[in-house]
């Protein structure tokens, strides 16, 4: 049964109402004001709710439904509260003043509200400032159907005739409240169910979701960063169901709900097979960043979209697992550059309130707030919770009342500030964040420690074992790191944090102290030679001293890594030293264009994602028409050229650049042209200038009138990257070079949506680190699941990947001591590779204009590499290999001893 076929129903409903309330609690010609809702129940009660905090003289009305479960309570309609909560702010009933009225089914009335033991504080919700609580049941025939509240800022007793009057109002809206839930009605149905969506970025990787907040508003949408919860805000309830009717949303709306909460429910999972043990214990993934989406700002570059993509895998998998890190308030930098091409840095402070964010709650039902003493004075931070599909993000942040000022800075931006300030930032990190989740009631049976950042959880781990089972640091180190698993993810030497030991002392003496360690030992545990006074305190070091599962996250960089870390373990051969390697992966539907994915919905068969780790199922690719792929891979082209020529109009009208040099920048670039992308961190070891090796050969190959290339770039510079910013100034300047002003775009402000463009729409990607430096690289694997070729040097995963006809490669893997006979070399190799190779296969086309050897390729990269680099594959390896094992999971495991 359905609302609209009982409008009749409601309307008499509302009419009852009316003259109910018109009795005592409300006036005659308040109640005429309620007819205007007469058969819309969200409407209705919102005019309640409105003259009941009139006829009371409150700051606060509000009526909360209970749910079909009868366990859980929502905000229906507040006058007072904020009005986004409403359909989004849900309790159980055993929690909150709320929740006790409906336990109790009778009145509560509180003076003050925080003195209660049952009061509960949601945050989201504005209540900051009340003092004063009433409460009544809505109980209709005999059954509870919510709960009416009434609250003040000004402290009140309520007088017992002010109960009963509250308690017959609510008798008379029962009847519009259990009328809403018979018929299986939330009471704002599009406003509720578009919150739900927005509040968990489950959103952010179903097509069919985000494409209802596009259309709501597609301006307004790409001007708040694709952010559904800012679009929303700024939509009133009636303007919302408006265009929701206007657009016949509805439907979709309702689909989409419906969808997500069979995503959230769903106990048939790959992890509910194979990784049971984990459920009441789950996996504590750390991360110094996390890149789930553009809208959330605390990511920088490949760690964090890594680290975004792990918990997403763990998310469509089910595996039992939260993620720990850092809220980081103004973000990492957003980039501007002057009219000499050089990287402008600017900060911009994110509006939490517009963020997919509610206060993570411990077991006490307070929100939760760690602390974490040091010898200088102690650090706090408050911890927010991120719905990522089925699993949790905790972030905490220290921007909190009580911290020095200096450390409510803290946790503000992403790698910034001095070695005490990083320091500080990863203990935070590990000690806090593992704390965090003990105030939650989260006890992990496996930490895994993405990078060296986090290393100090273990640490905290250890501390715990000493202090709850009497046991020695020694023998608490034995059972804590078998329940670890580090992933490193740099053989760059500045990309290991170190620390020297006052450093150390200031921060964690008071750790040390609890773990009965002299200074000295403690040190050691971070010094590659723990003798050497003179070495600083590594976190990599710590991290592999402390765990007894160790990854790299490719082949070859397992060898570099083991190499690099030989000296922890004397007396092994470099094939012996105990790291090993998981290849890195991309979680497939959020880097998978939405044309791309009906392809592959039409070829490889419908479900086919929730098993894109099974080769067989990327065979399908073979059977589609050329054409047909080739049609769509255009089509993406297309778009990113857009996005291109008005991102480059934007930026150069910021710079106050002239009309000419404008309406140049609106027709830049053509779809017939080879159009090869470069957008990644301009460190220096990534080469990005390698291009720009043969300046004359380069501008004859972007001026060749028959077979002409292209470049689109985007990246940024380290603040302190001086090198680096100097790469990328010689980069764009080459938009005013009248050689190549056409030809070369560098796109400002690389972020998640500018990488989803790129990788969605170039034909070729082009990756020339300086082997063996590049760990993995996951870019390259987000353009094969869309059809583009790689042209890449053999390093990190390509090095694995590459079979001679799924893609290009830039030499041969050669490499030289010397870094300028390296690059000349590489620089030669990647100019012929382009000229003998790259351009010649794209260029060659049928008689029906198809590239037919170009499409050969790009079926053989998506079979052969799709199921492959892909983060289900990359989840269950850790899965498998890692975590359950780590948990005690295995049902066999037999060691050669003798």
């Amino acid at each position: 049964m359905t609302l609209d076929g009982n409008k009749e129903t409601i309307k008499e409903i509302g009419s009852n109402i009316l003259r109910g309330l018109a009795s005592d609690v409300l006036a005659v010609e308040e109640s005429a004001k309620l007819a205007a809702g007469g058969g819309k129940s969200a409407e209705t009660l919102m005019n309640v709710v409105a003259l009941i905090a009139k006829r009371f003289q409150t700051d606060v009305c509000s009526a909360y439904l209970l749910e079909p479960d009868r366990a859980n309570l929502v905000l229906a309609a507040t006058v007072g509260l904020r009005r986004e909560c409403i359909g989004t702010l849900r309790m159980a009933v055993h929690e909150g003043l709320t929740g006790l009225v409906a336990e109790q089914v009778s009145p509560v009335s509180v003076e003050h509200v925080r003195t209660h033991p049952r009061f509960k504080y949601f945050k989201a919700s504005g209540e900051d400032n009340l003092q004063s609580f009433l409460g009544v049941p809505l109980i209709e025939r005999g059954v509870l159907q919510g709960v009416l509240v009434i609250q003040t800022v000004e402290t009140r007793v309520f007088r017992e005739d002010e109960i009963r009057m509250l308690t017959e109002a609510a008798t008379e809206v029962a009847p519009i409240v259990s009328e809403a839930r018979t018929l299986d009605r939330f009471i704002a149905p599009v406003q509720e169910r578009l919150w739900s969506l927005a509040r968990n970025l489950w959103w952010s990787w179903d097509h069919d979701s985000s494409s209802i907040f596009l259309d709501l508003d597609p301006l307004r949408w790409k001007q708040v960063n694709h952010n559904p919860v800012a679009l929303l805000a700024d939509f009133p309830l009636a303007k919302l169901e408006g265009r929701a009717t206007e657009l016949a949303l509805h439907s979709r709306i309702n689909y989409a709900y419906r969808r997500l909460r069979e995503y959230l429910e769903a106990d048939r999972t790959w992890g509910a097979r194979h990784a049971g043990v984990l459920r009441p214990r789950p996996v504590a993934y750390f991360s110094a960043e996390f890149g789930l989406h553009e809208s959330l700002p605390i990511y920088s570059g490949g760690l964090g979209v890594l680290a975004g993509d792990h918990i997403k895998s763990a998310s469509d998998l089910g595996i039992p697992l939260v993620g720990v890190g850092l809220f980081y308030g103004r973000g990492y930098f957003r980039q501007r550059l002057d009219q000499n091409g050089w990287q402008q840095e600017e900060y911009l402070t994110t509006d939490v309130s517009q963020m997919p964010m509610e206060p993570a709650i411990g077991k006490n039902g307070a929100p939760v707030v760690v602390q974490v003493d040091t010898i200088s004075g102690c650090l706090r931070a408050k911890v927010w919770r991120v719905e990522v599909g089925r699993r949790d993000l905790f972030l905490l942040d220290s921007n909190l009342e009580g911290n020095a000022p200096g450390d409510r800075e803290l946790t503000s931006t992403l790698y910034g500030g001095d070695r005490r300030n990083r320091i500080r930032q990863e203990l935070l990190l590990g000690v806090g964040g593992l704390r965090a989740l003990r105030a939650m009631g989260i006890t992990p049976s496996v930490l895994h420690l993405n990078e060296g950042h986090s290393a100090f959880a273990v640490l905290e781990a250890v501390r715990l074992r000493v202090e709850e089972e009497g046991v020695s640091f020694h023998n608490a180190v034995s059972r804590v790191s078998r329940e670890v698993v580090f992933t490193t993810h740099t053989p760059v030497p500045a990309g290991h944090d170190r620390f020297d030991a006052a450093l150390l002392e200031e921060h964690l003496g008071l750790i040390r102290e609890e773990l009965g360690l002299s200074q000295e030992s403690f040190l050691g545990l971070g010094r590659e030679n723990p003798n050497n006074g003179e070495e600083d305190f590594c976190m990599t070091v710590l991290a592999l001293r402390l765990s007894r599962r160790a990854n790299a996250v490719s082949a070859l960089h397992g060898e570099v890594s083991r190499a690099m870390w030989s000296g922890l373990t004397p007396g092994k051969q470099e094939d012996e030293v105990p790291i090993g390697h998981i290849t890195n992966g991309v979680h497939v539907p959020s880097w998978l264009a939405p044309q791309m994915f009906r392809l592959y919905d039409r070829h490889l068969g419908t479900g086919w994602h929730e098993h894109s780790s099974e080769a067989r199922i990327w065979e399908g690719i073979e059977n589609v028409d050329d054409g047909e792929l080739w049609e769509t891979h255009l089509n993406l082209k297309s778009q990113l050229l857009e996005f291109v020529r008005r991102r480059a109009v934007r930026q150069a009208e910021r710079r106050s650049e002239s009309s000419e040099i404008l309406q140049r920048l609106g027709r830049v670039l053509s779809p017939d042209t080879l159009t090869i992308g470069f957008a990644r961190r301009f460190a220096t070891y990534k080469r990005a200038h390698l291009i720009l090796s043969d300046i004359e050969n380069l501008a004859s190959m972007v001026n060749d009138p028959k077979r002409p290339v292209q470049f689109v770039f985007a990246g940024k510079a380290h603040p302190k990257d001086e090198p680096g910013k100097r790469m990328l100034q010689q980069i764009a300047m080459l938009m005013r070079d009248p050689k190549f002003s056409d030809k070369f775009v560098f796109i400002e402000d690389y972020d998640i949506n500018v990488g989803r463009h790129f990788v969605q729409g170039v034909d070729v990607w082009l990756n020339n680190p300086r082997r063996p430096l590049e760990a993995s690289g996951t870019s390259g694997q987000k353009v094969v699941l869309n059809g583009g070729l790689n042209l890449s040097v053999p390093d990190g995963w390509w090095a694995e990947a590459y079979d001679g006809m799924n893609g290009f490669a830039i030499g041969t893997g050669r490499t030289h001591s010397n870094a300028d006979v390296h690059d000349a070399r590489d620089g030669e190799d990647l100019h012929r590779t382009l000229r003998e190779e790259v351009i010649p296969l794209y260029y060659e086309r049928d008689r029906d204009g198809l590239p037919r050897g170009w499409i050969k390729r790009m079926k053989r990269t998506i079979r052969t590499l799709g199921w492959r680099f892909n983060a289900d594959r990359m989840v269950t390896d850790y899965t498998l290999k890692c975590y359950v094992p780590a948990a005690g999971g295995t049902s066999s495991d037999m060691r050669v001893t003798w």
